[in-house]
């Protein structure tokens, strides 16, 4: 058991986010200790996601991130320096189609695909018919809740899709965090799990490492807030966030396992991940032949935001279920809704805009990697190298407020201004308001 010890950077969470960074932070030569209230890696937000990995983003930077990401991802083994590839997370390309929508209409993203270089290919209703059999291409705009006449009214018209050929998802997003640990591990980081961080204590007006439930002390000058929905409990420990214009919450969310519909994956494979803000619903394929069914925050519905993360309901729950896969079947009329519902909860930890937030706080050697949630499990891998950037630049004596680090991608030569994440930065009015960003 590690003890009372004095480490260079303590990151907090032991997420795919908070284990990402703590790897990139021991490349860059600094002794890693990771944190986490929870027994295991992964348990918290990361063992809910659904791990899809897109590209359709608002912004240059969140396009760019997740298309370096993808290429981290397809490369997995390399990326971790694994000594062999079993027992490694995989990415299933898939392909995935955006169904036309004018809350994040294809031209918004179709001049940052051009830049970025991610493939793509504009389908009209009669190509996504044949692309997709068995789907509904009517135009229900905008989502309604499935209690409403309105939702079982006949379609307006009809609709395509944006899809990108490249986009997938990873096969275990729980297992994909272990790699990261295990990859950090073998850089010397250390992992203190079952841990609540109960003090950010502080040597003058800098941090000066956490104080454990156990009453054990981590020493560093540098902590990293990789805290998932309990970030914003964590920045009130640590007396961070004062110039923040942007705000995190915890917002529950529940993702169902159904049986897929007829035809919808190829024998042996995965069929095509689909978002679909029509109707206020996504789905990919998963195992033995099911579908993950999730919702993408239509207006129509009640939000579940929790004072208190660990207030989460821990079951999915027959209305969340029931308005989740009925929309899904109203997209796909032969896929069924089973009477009970399966599936996992989890809580996001969700930025005002969407948007997370990658930064320095006011609190000189307090870090913030927050508001990640529903959107950033598929950038982890390139999330760490960015804090390791920003850690590097400010404890340098960089001033990354004025003077923000501009991060060139290893694969794809992208180079991503990294104030597009700043906790000072304007709120995205270009953000559908959504998981999509």
């Amino acid at each position: 058991m590690l003890g009372n010890v004095n480490v260079d950077a303590v990151v907090i969470g032991a997420g795919v986010i908070g284990t990402s960074i703590a790897l990139e932070l021991a490349r860059s030569g600094h002794r890693v200790a990771v944190v986490d209230k929870a027994g295991g890696i992964g348990h918290g937000s990361t063992g809910a996601s659904s791990a899809v990995v897109r590209f359709n983003f608002s912004t240059w930077a969140g396009v760019a991130t997740a298309w370096e990401a993808r290429h981290c991802w397809e490369a997995w083994a390399e990326h971790l320096d694994a000594p062999q590839a079993d027992g490694l997370a995989r990415y299933r390309r898939t392909g995935l189609a955006l169904l036309d929508v004018d809350l994040a209409p294809r031209s918004a993203f179709i001049p940052l695909f051009d830049r970025a270089g991610v493939r793509y290919e504009e389908w009209d209703a009669a190509t996504l018919a044949t692309r997709l059999p068995g789907i509904d291409t009517g135009r229900y705009w905008p989502p309604s809740r499935i209690t409403e006449e309105r939702f079982w009214h006949d379609p307006s018209g009809t609709l395509g899709a944006l899809f990108t050929p490249d986009a997938g998802f990873v096969s275990d997003p729980q297992l994909a965090a272990q790699n990261l640990a295990d990859a950090a591990r073998r850089h010397g980081v250390a992992l203190v799990l079952g841990q609540r961080v109960v003090a950010v204590p502080k040597s003058g007006d800098r941090v000066d490492g956490v104080e454990l439930a156990d009453g054990r002390r981590i020493g560093a000058p540098v902590v990293v807030n990789a805290a998932g929905p309990w970030s914003g409990g964590l920045n009130d420990l640590a007396g961070a966030g004062a110039d923040f214009t942007i705000g995190v919450r915890p917002m529950r969310q529940e993702v169902h396992h159904v049986p897929a519909q007829r035809g919808y994956n190829p024998p042996g494979g995965f069929g095509m991940a689909v978002a679909d803000l029509d109707l206020g619903t996504y789905l990919r394929a998963e195992i033995n032949d099911g579908l993950l069914v999730g919702g993408t925050e239509p207006a129509c519905d009640p939000f579940q935001w929790l004072a208190d993360p660990d207030d989460a309901h821990p079951y999915p729950t027959a209305e969340v279920f029931e308005a989740q896969v009925t929309r899904a079947a109203r997209r796909f009329p032969t896929l069924g809704v089973p009477n009970r519902p399966r599936g996992v909860v989890g809580v996001y930890d969700v930025a005002d805009d969407w948007t997370p937030i990658y930064d320095r706080t006011d609190v000189p050697g307090f870090y913030v990697a927050i508001g990640t949630s529903g959107n950033q499990f598929k950038n982890a891998p390139v999330v760490g190298k960015f804090l390791a950037a920003i850690v590097d630049r400010v404890e340098n004596g960089g001033d990354h407020d004025a003077d923000p680090v501009r991060f060139v991608a290893e694969h794809t030569g992208a180079e991503i201004d990294l104030s597009a994440f700043s906790r000072r930065r304007p709120v995205n009015e270009d953000s559908s308001g959504t998981v999509m960003g």
